[in-house]
């Protein structure tokens, strides 16, 4: 007789079916926490890979937890000792435990401390999934890819032979019914079954020589069916099935990001704050999507570079504000080194709406005649002061920058513009610019 024993992993170690469970009971909580970290994470942070292994998140105890019957907790007498107990006897008088801990906890204990939240780690995928639950990228059409190819395995079918570790169980099983069926194998309950009879002759008082050849003649044939049972295993070699995969090549999708971002005197700590964590979820919801992608930053005043993440953020400038200068760096890199045909493109731009004299209409015909044929997607941020917010209370109001994008917006719907003020718009920002609403469109 063969035995089986499945010991595969589970990710991580870990128990799938309660993680899966556990995802589904506290999803409202988890994605509140989830969206609330976005705050604390740099551009740095994903592409160091620092989200490559866990993120921990605290999600509060209510909420999550099983339900179960407990005896009541009404009145106060108890007249039980439990056994292992050696410091009471019966009639002594049991301390009131207090009711919270340092939180709003409900489980107490001796010292006070309750237990109020639970923390666990999501991996990368689950972080992702659920922070951009229900993003799509608008246009995502994947442009051609040239030579670029991945090998990856695919499911290939099912084999008679292989390695464990690729037992398909639920075909095993069944082959192994069949046979058994087929081969007309006793059951457990066909055996219990006279085994229940000869107990039950067993137990006739002066049982007569008709009943003793009856008896002789079940325990006859339970001995023959016991034979046939040990003959016909209950799984045999004949019944494995094995999981088989093979090699599948892919084409392998490519993107860039490139992130504009005014660096003049007017860009402040607290805009390239707010900048910042805007390009981090541009980068992180597209690294996402693309098996291969890369990030350049451009920073500019009157003239543009083309700098590193630190420069980028960090590296402080003074001097007016061309934007034009910018876009027209976008425009050589593209053509140096992200040829259209075989890169995916994709534009974030950040500013304080602030722009030389008679610019603005030169950015727009760069936009219109230059980026916005090539690129998949563009998105510019004009971050304003918070006074300014209510001010600013529909899309027609703006400066002379904005004005310019805005005529570029309605006749390039793969453009998008919106206006932040604090820290709390950013990921609301982001999720309109990337709503499912704008999926497909094109020029």
């Amino acid at each position: 007789m063969h035995h089986f024993i499945d010991r595969r992993r589970n990710p991580s170690g870990k128990s799938l079916s309660n993680r899966q469970r556990l995802m589904r009971r506290a999803r409202h909580y988890i994605k509140e926490t989830v969206d609330k970290s976005v705050a604390n994470r740099s551009i740095r942070d994903t592409k160091d890979g620092s989200l490559s292994g866990h993120e921990i998140i605290t999600i509060p105890v209510k909420g999550i937890t099983e339900p179960r019957f407990v005896h009541s907790s009404a009145g106060d007498l108890r007249h039980k000792v439990f056994p292992g107990n050696k410091d009471f006897v019966t009639g002594d008088r049991l301390p009131r435990p207090k009711l919270n801990g340092d939180g709003p906890g409900q489980k107490s204990s001796k010292d006070g401390k309750g237990e109020d939240e639970f923390s666990f780690g999501l991996t990368r995928n689950e972080y992702l999934d659920i922070l951009f639950e229900g993003l799509e990228l608008p246009d995502l059409s994947k442009r051609s890819v040239g030579k670029q190819e991945t090998i990856s395995q695919c499911r290939g079918g099912i084999t008679t032979s292989g390695s464990p570790s690729n037992l398909n169980l639920v075909r095993t099983m069944r082959h192994s019914l069949g046979r058994r069926i087929a081969l007309q194998r006793p059951s457990d309950a066909e055996m219990q079954r006279l085994e229940a009879q000869m107990e039950r002759l067993l137990r006739i008082n002066n049982p007569t020589a008709e009943i003793l050849d009856q008896h002789k003649k079940l325990s006859q044939c339970l001995e023959k069916m016991k034979r046939r049972r040990s003959v016909i295993g209950f799984i045999d070699p004949v019944d494995l099935r094995f999981n088989t995969f093979r090699p599948e090549t892919r084409p392998n999708y490519k993107a860039v990001i490139f992130c504009l971002m005014d660096v003049s005197g007017l860009m402040q700590e607290r805009e390239k704050d707010l900048a910042k964590r805007f390009f981090m979820l541009v980068h992180l919801f597209i690294e996402s999507v693309y098996a291969e992608t890369e990030i350049v930053f451009i920073r500019h005043t009157q003239i543009a570079e083309d700098v590193n993440e630190e420069t980028f953020f960090y590296d402080q400038q003074t001097g007016g504000t061309i934007v034009s200068s910018a876009l027209e760096k976008m425009r050589d890199i593209i053509a140096d080194r992200y040829s259209p045909d075989e890169w995916n493109i994709y534009g974030a731009q950040a500013s304080d709406g602030e722009n030389y004299s008679q610019d603005s209409a030169k950015c727009a015909d760069l936009l219109s005649k230059a980026l916005l044929p090539v690129c998949q997607y563009y998105a510019y941020v004009e971050i304003i002061p918070e006074r300014e917010k209510k001010l600013l209370t529909t899309a027609d109001a703006g400066g002379e920058l904005w004005q310019a994008y805005r005529r570029v917006q309605q006749i390039w719907p793969r453009f998008d513009i919106e206006r932040v003020a604090n820290q709390d718009h950013i990921y609301p920002l982001f999720r309109t610019l990337f709503s499912p609403k704008l999926t497909g469109s094109g020029a």
